[in-house]
């Protein structure tokens, strides 16, 4: 743990199956307020003004750095932007809280980088997540470890996050990702915990959704992607260790947060409510991966149907693409938000209702 190694703690932030088959809704427990900070993505606005459940950092109220050629030899950095994702999620039940941290970017020190700047405590996360095994997701555990002063953290991931793996683009040479090595992780003190099911996190305050269910016919995948199996190459378009990150809170529903998308932003959100038997997305944030040619005819009906589901909150980040950002800033006005690195979003539960005398 990154705030000491106490084994009740540990037990704690380890997850625990969710009963029952995925098929029947799995009980997670209503929390009171959920904050969700992206510490890397691949935009940063320091002038972005507070919007809705958003509150932006600033260059204003940012540290400085030393800068020589200014008369003052300091200067306001901001915050690094990145092609990645990581968001510190923190919940809370009543008086007792919750963070772990979802995803670690793409370099070694943006995340921590960021972190540093926005005065994060490294030492009340109490547990990792990766999304998938993809480099853009899992590039900042150096910089993690380095927060964490070295201390252990247990860490959730599915078992295929360490398959090798590419693009095979016909006409355009083959580009192989680099391959998440689990000895260098549990070297650097994680605690590798791997499941590919439904799993219950930091006494069932949030839910790991385990493989997604595809059941849109317009989400197909990554196109000309490849793993390495028993001594070959073979289309890997489905990355089946997509998970995404689950809360319910309390007389608003379900806020959901994704890493790229690989799954369809549309299913995963469809999965998290029928795993729960939660009827209400409240918000869905994270990457919708829409970006570039190949995505695009996947736009309009992924609007459509977000459109129908009908969130309060809708945060389309990192590989979301500029395009689909636009269409459903258009067709959601009132829940669409604009995504920045050190943007934090807090969702808290509905008031209670005052009964008269």
């Amino acid at each position: 743990m990154c705030a000491g190694g106490e084994a009740d703690e540990a037990r704690r932030a380890a997850p625990r199956p969710a009963e029952g088959p995925a098929v029947d809704p799995i009980t997670l427990d209503p929390v009171d307020e959920v904050v969700l900070t992206t510490l890397v993505d691949n935009s940063y606005d320091g002038l972005m003004e507070d919007a809705g459940p958003a509150r932006r950092a600033r260059l204003s109220g940012l540290p400085t750095v030393p800068a020589p050629q200014f008369a003052e030899l300091r200067t306001f950095p901001g915050l690094v932007a990145e092609h990645g994702f990581s968001a510190l999620v923190t919940v809370r039940r009543g008086r007792t809280t919750h963070t772990l941290l979802f995803d670690t970017g793409v370099s070694p020190d943006g995340l921590a980088t960021n972190a540093a700047r926005l005065g994060i405590d490294a030492g009340t996360i109490e547990a990792v997540v990766l999304s998938h095994g993809h480099f853009d997701h899992a590039g900042g555990f150096v910089g993690l470890s380095r927060l964490c002063a070295g201390r252990a953290l247990p860490l959730t991931v599915h078992p295929l996050v360490w398959t090798r793996r590419r693009f095979a683009v016909p006409g355009s040479p083959e580009w192989a990702l680099p391959t998440l090595s689990r000895s260098a992780l549990e070297a650097e003190g994680f605690g590798v915990i791997e499941r590919r099911e439904p799993s219950l996190l930091l006494d069932g305050s949030l839910l790991l959704t385990g493989e997604v269910d595809r059941t849109t016919e317009f989400e197909h995948g990554l196109p000309f992607h490849e793993a390495w199996h028993g001594g070959g190459w073979e289309p890997d378009s489905l990355i089946v260790d997509e998970q995404a990150l689950v809360a319910h809170v309390r007389g608003q529903g379900l806020v959901v947060l994704t890493g790229c998308g690989h799954a369809g932003a549309v299913n995963i959100a469809r999965h998290a409510l029928r795993l729960t038997g939660v009827d209400h997305l409240h918000a869905l944030l994270g990457g919708f991966h829409l970006g570039g040619a190949a995505f695009e005819p996947l736009i309009e009906p992924t609007v459509a149907a977000l459109t129908e589901l009908d969130p309060d909150a809708l945060v389309p980040a990192h590989c979301t693409g500029w395009k689909a950002q636009q269409r459903l800033a258009s067709a959601l006005p009132d829940a669409f938000v604009p995504g920045a690195v050190g943007t934090s979003y807090t969702f808290a539960a509905a008031p209670e209702r005052q009964h008269g005398g």
